[in-house]
């Protein structure tokens, strides 16, 4: 949820040992779960209901004590206060980046949401001080590297990772999207391209990084 909190945490906190499942029947958990998923504003579905009662039903679990139950929850209890803090932050970030005149523009781009846009952003700063395009795709460390001696110039070489890390990351999460979600835009269209040519996952997630960032 836009607040941190994660289904899997709030269940665990609740259904903190699987005899909390397993004691009942198939059924019955079932109609345990939907009130569970529409008190707390979940989706239900029954398969995956059916899943979480045969993963119960054959687990190995600590006993099922008040000792127990206090570590789970106030694990459960730390899970959530990094979740909200991290959600915080999050909203933050996009609202103080909403200030920013590239805010628009940057956001439209395929693969970018409120979470990686804002990252973006801050990662890259003001766009106008770089002068070509190959100077943001330096400054990220996604530029091929260089490994010439004398005579000797190697073909296809690693990138320099000279730049920032955390924006190499953000480029690859923003990859990851168009990857799994193959839509109709010239980055994923060059990297479907690179991969169909037999490039290897690196090669081709590392071009796409480069074209992305030119665009930008």
């Amino acid at each position: 949820k836009s607040n941190g909190c994660e289904k899997w945490v709030d269940f665990i906190g609740d259904f903190w040992h699987s005899e909390c499942v397993s004691s009942l029947s198939s059924d019955a958990f079932a109609k345990k779960y939907l009130k569970w998923c529409q008190k707390h504003g979940y989706n239900f579905t029954r398969s995956k209901s059916d899943t979480i009662y045969a993963c119960a039903v054959n687990a190995a679990s600590l006993p099922k004590s008040p000792t127990s139950k206090l570590l789970i929850q106030q694990q459960v209890a730390q899970l959530k206060a990094v979740s909200q803090s991290v959600a915080a932050f999050q909203q933050e970030m996009l609202r103080l980046s909403q200030q920013l005149p590239e805010f628009d523009t940057v956001m439209e781009m395929y693969g970018v949401g409120p979470s990686l846009g804002p990252q973006l952003m801050a990662e890259i700063g003001d766009v106008a001080r770089f002068t070509h395009k190959g100077a943001i795709t330096a400054f990220a460390g996604a530029d091929p590297g260089v490994n010439d001696s004398g005579d000797y110039s190697q073909k296809s070489v690693h990138v320099s990772k000279h730049g920032s890390p955390a924006l190499r990351k953000t480029l690859y999460q923003v990859m990851d999207v168009l990857i799994k979600t193959k839509p109709d835009d010239p980055v994923y269209l060059f990297m479907d391209k690179k991969r169909a040519q037999g490039k290897p996952y690196y090669v081709y997630m590392t071009a796409g990084a480069n074209k992305f960032l030119r665009i930008y």
